[in-house]
């Protein structure tokens, strides 16, 4: 058996690397609509669901070759930001401002019922995330210094929004941004992450509070997504969404849970709205100028892909990896 040299051993896995970041590209499935879609559940690798404007919901059971398009009946004007899919008829939406809705349905978009509702006129609300089909958390903006939560045991049929002095505070002109839904993401059986944006750009984890070393200073700056691979490795990505080109401090990396954070070697190429991990040391990131693809745990971005989109989300159960943005844009990851 011929022995390699460990330096010819790191050579061929580099250029291996690349080779495998060459071979991704993102194809665009659809445009029917004119939606701007910023909520995506992937069930399985044909089952997805989309939320956005105009009250607009779409599902396919095809691995998006035909959708039925759904107007949700007296939110014609609703910009549902978020949706979360357990199965091809059951999902709930999440409508943003005041007031702010949560909708169920269970039969695949037929009916649906309101199963959260408040009318305070600060109320924003900007993500959602479960950690299993009972179990799931909703983050707003802040309301009185302090973020809005609430969390549901039932499968979103009723929510309790958290007591104040449980609520983390929040900095003056810090939010979060309601991009692609995922802002807040499940760290382990137990724990929620969330991040946040603007004038100051934090991580929350339960009690613990992480500056964020990333873009922040405008209304317009900020972490926009955290992606989770473990306790330990998360990703963030974001920047200022007015200007969809600049990568200046637009992605940081921790492997220690946010006690400290590394910048990478080559950034995604612009600012980024949302980041997912893909699984091994692969991730992949979307914003309005593209699509970006590591394989070395996001030290180096790839451009796979110029259409823009808002968010990017992995299949639950299998590995498509899809995506939605605005003017309608579907699209979905390949092989080259």
């Amino acid at each position: 058996m011929k022995i390699f040299p460990a330096l010819t051993i790191a050579i061929l896995l580099n250029c291996f690397a690349h080779l495998c970041t060459d071979a991704q590209t993102v194809r665009v499935i659809n445009t029917e609509t004119k939606a701007s879609f910023r909520g995506l559940s992937v069930v399985n690798d044909q089952t997805l669901w989309v939320s956005g404007t105009g009250g607009t919901v779409g599902r396919s059971i095809d691995g998006g070759t035909s959708w039925k398009w759904i107007t949700v009946k007296g939110f014609e004007k609703t910009d549902f930001r978020d949706i979360e899919a357990f199965d091809d008829k059951t999902a709930i939406i999440m409508g943003i401002a005041s007031p702010a809705y949560i909708l169920k349905t269970t039969d695949a978009g037929d009916n649906w019922k309101i199963v959260y509702e408040n009318k305070d006129s600060s109320m924003f609300l900007d993500a959602m995330e479960f950690w299993n089909e009972q179990s799931g958390i909703v983050i707003g903006d802040p309301i009185q210094h302090r973020f809005f939560i609430a969390r549901t045991f039932d499968g979103g049929d009723h929510w309790q929004m958290i007591p104040e002095n449980y609520r983390p505070v929040a900095d003056s002109g810090e939010a979060c941004f309601a991009s692609s839904g995922t802002n807040i993401r499940k760290l382990n059986k137990k724990e929620a992450v969330f991040i946040t944006g603007g004038l100051s750009s934090h991580m929350h984890i339960r009690n613990d509070r992480f500056l964020v070393p990333i873009l922040q200073g405008k209304e317009s700056t900020g972490a926009n997504s955290v992606g989770v691979k473990n306790n330990h490795t998360l990703i963030i990505v974001g920047g200022d969404f007015t200007t969809k080109d600049a990568s200046l401090n637009n992605c940081v990396i921790t492997t220690n849970g946010g006690k400290s954070f590394t910048t990478p070697q080559t950034a995604p190429h612009g600012y980024r709205s949302c980041v997912e991990w893909l699984g091994k040391t692969n991730w992949i990131s979307c914003g309005l100028n593209g699509v970006d693809f590591s394989t070395d745990e996001g030290n180096t971005w790839k451009w796979i892909g110029k259409d823009g989109y808002h968010v990017c989300r992995k299949a639950k159960k299998g590995k498509a990896v899809y995506f939605a943005g605005g003017g309608g844009r579907i699209g979905k990851m390949e092989a080259e």
